[in-house]
């Protein structure tokens, strides 16, 4: 995330927290325990789960997102190791690395179908008729907002008809939530899918980040939700994700987690995190919305409605790689599958970007 002046954002709740973390005295560095700062995990759980849920759950603190996926990715080896892993087509770069890393073969590892190259919106029918084709005990990584790298996420009556699926085929859902508040700017409204997934009973994992919510990138907090079907289940999955942690990280980081823990345990102090959670989203937004009229405006070729459909960080715009390929020449760099970060859009570079998208998509169609 990127300011209106192009600037890392330290959530202004986050600053003063820190300063009162720097004058507590009673504060020290001992390590915390294999499984992370109580404290955090059990309130980064509630933030995802909500208080009024009844899962029977339990957590373990990690590094970030990556370290949350990357634990989850050991537990299924050792525990379903001939299982295939299910990643959407396209999702984050990292998925893949991560699952090969933990011995899952290359054969092992299948795609959904998930955005339509025509409309840049959701391919539903491709992506659920490939999960209900999918083995039994396959582990199904679902992204559960703002869908990286596309933006495009699932409505609610698609989420219940991937539920159903899930259940009749005996799937394993892997939760990637790295974006919660970043879609709407409403943390709960932004939980719904797994939410709806805890309510139904279904068993899954859940990788929380905090890079991006609370701004704390370098800080590695991170957290792994296990949803069992009982609450011993559940301590014992928590007893193994212990022992694989322990060779990975042996202990996680406190500064963020203490951070994180701060503010969600304090009544007025979350309500400023969701001031400033919505600052970022509502920032993001109108950036969307500025990108797509003034691409109206030039008449660029296409349609790019898709733009403002999307959600989140990130816009799948769409252009080519020629395209993306030529935007470098113009000091626009982006990926060259099209998607745009839209953070670093500002009022005083919009126009200079729309201008170079809409060169490149002219020159490039003659």
């Amino acid at each position: 995330y990127r300011d209106e002046n192009e600037n890392p954002w330290v959530l202004p709740i986050v600053r003063h927290v820190e300063k009162e973390m720097a004058n507590d005295e009673s504060l020290n560095h001992e390590y915390l325990p294999i499984s992370g700062l109580p404290s955090f995990c059990n309130s980064a759980t509630e933030l995802m789960l909500g208080s009024e849920s009844k899962a029977k759950v339990s957590s373990i603190q990690c590094l970030s997102g990556t370290g949350s996926i990357r634990l989850a990715a050991a537990f299924l080896k050792q525990n379903l190791p001939n299982s295939a892993i299910y990643l959407s087509l396209p999702t984050w770069g990292n998925h893949r690395n991560i699952f090969l890393n933990e011995r899952f073969s290359e054969d092992m590892i299948k795609e959904y179908p998930y955005i339509d190259r025509n409309t840049y919106g959701l391919d539903f029918e491709g992506m659920i008729n490939t999960l209900k084709e999918a083995p039994e005990k396959s582990v199904i990584v679902l992204h559960a907002c703002a869908h990286n790298p596309t933006g495009v996420d699932p409505t609610e009556e698609q989420w219940k008809e991937i539920a159903t699926v899930v259940q009749e085929r005996n799937l394993f859902p892997l939760f990637d939530a790295a974006y919660q508040g970043f879609a709407t700017g409403d943390p709960d409204l932004d939980a719904g899918s797994v939410r709806y997934f805890a309510d139904l009973g279904i068993e899954f994992f859940v990788a929380q980040s905090f890079a991006k919510n609370f701004g704390l990138y370098n800080e590695r907090a991170g957290n792994l939700i296990v949803v069992a079907k009982t609450d011993s289940q559940a301590e014992i999955v928590l007893t193994h994700l212990s022992a694989l942690a322990r060779p990975m990280w042996s202990n996680p980081p406190n500064h963020g987690a203490r951070i994180v823990s701060k503010i969600l345990n304090n009544y007025e102090y979350t309500r400023r995190w969701r001031t400033d959670l919505k600052t970022m989203a509502d920032r993001i937004l109108a950036m969307r919305e500025l990108l797509f009229q003034k691409l109206r405006a030039l008449g660029t070729p296409g349609t790019w409605t898709h733009i403002i459909n999307q959600r989140g960080m990130f816009s799948f715009t769409g252009l080519t790689e020629k395209q993306c390929d030529l935007l470098k020449g113009k000091h626009i760099y982006l990926l060259r599958n099209g998607r745009i970060n839209l953070c670093g859009l500002n009022h005083n570079n919009i126009d200079y970007v729309a201008g170079a998208i809409d060169d490149v998509v002219r020159k490039s169609s003659k």
